[in-house]
């Protein structure tokens, strides 16, 4: 048996209040030389987990000072009303930054939408042109929670050259672009999905292991090879205390017991999701500069 230890918890909140700070700055420079950031988030119907994710957005861009607007469109707006809004807000020169908040109505062709967007709008970093320039290596913007995965890492001191790192979850938003950064990095990257067999069996031999599947106690500890850095990337509600009416957020890893086997891990709330926050501005940023270098 393993010896226990207490994992050493990455502090995502710390870490994505600092990346703020240094935004705050940024933008502050950028207005006086008049260019003004502003983020538009585009949503269809009404999505609990969308609406917290709403209301972080807002409460970031406020705080550096990134202009923040939401369009909310109904539940029964049909796909050429919602790429009807998408070129409003392309063709919008006040515009420098759009978020298309998901999940979209099923009848609706998600890959076919987020292509409508603009290059230079697109904060997501989920455009097939954007998209290419990370596969190249030239990105200007990447998604935001395998950036925020990444500035983890890296901040917190753990070590990625010729690491072995398995990801859980091969999304086109996390698992699939974070696999993309992390070769970058010179990590060996194993990347697991609903198909792989055997998933223990490459999750111990991990030395950083990062779940991405929202699926709650989904990583135990007798996956977790001792000392490994976790990095939890779920994201689920369930219900609260019974009788309470109330839900509660949970990631993929049971905290409690991987903290005992892990050396470093992330919680959740407070780890990736403050700095997906972050990164997302920091990328509103980028977007709002290529814009002005543009024109």
């Amino acid at each position: 048996m393993p010896p226990l230890m207490t994992a050493r918890r990455i502090d995502g909140s710390q870490l994505a209040a600092e990346t703020k700070a240094n935004l705050r700055q940024e933008i502050e420079q950028l207005r006086a030389e008049g260019v003004h950031p502003h983020l538009v988030a585009l949503s269809v119907g009404h999505d609990e987990s969308s609406e917290a994710y709403l209301r972080r957005q807002q409460r970031g861009a406020e705080g550096v000072g990134i202009d923040y607007s939401q369009v909310r469109l109904p539940q029964d707006v049909d796909e050429k009303g919602l790429l009807g809004e998408i070129d409003r807000l392309n063709r919008d020169p006040s515009v420098t930054g759009v978020i298309l908040q998901r999940p979209l109505p099923a009848s609706m062709d998600d890959r076919r939408v987020q292509c409508a967007l603009s290059i230079d709008k697109d904060v997501e970093g989920l455009t097939p042109a954007n998209l290419g320039l990370l596969y190249f290596g030239r990105h200007i913007v990447a998604p935001a929670t395998a950036l925020g995965v990444l500035q983890l890492l890296q901040r917190s001191g753990i070590e990625l050259k010729g690491r072995e790192v398995t990801v859980i979850g091969a999304s086109d938003i996390v698992g699939k672009p974070l696999s993309i950064l992390l070769t970058a990095a010179w990590a060996t990257v194993t990347l697991c999905h609903i198909e792989t067999r055997d998933l223990a069996a490459h999750t111990r031999r991990a030395d950083i292991l990062i779940s991405a599947v929202g699926k709650p106690g989904l990583v135990t500890a007798d996956m977790v090879r001792p000392g490994a850095t976790v990095i939890d990337v779920g994201y689920a509600r369930r219900p609260g205390p019974v009788g309470s009416g109330q839900t509660q957020v949970s990631g993929d890893v049971d905290f409690d017991a991987v903290s005992e086997i892990a050396g470093a891990i992330t919680p959740v709330p407070g780890g990736v999701g403050p700095m997906t926050v972050a990164m997302l501005l920091a990328n509103t940023v980028r977007c709002a500069v290529r814009m002005a270098k543009a024109n």
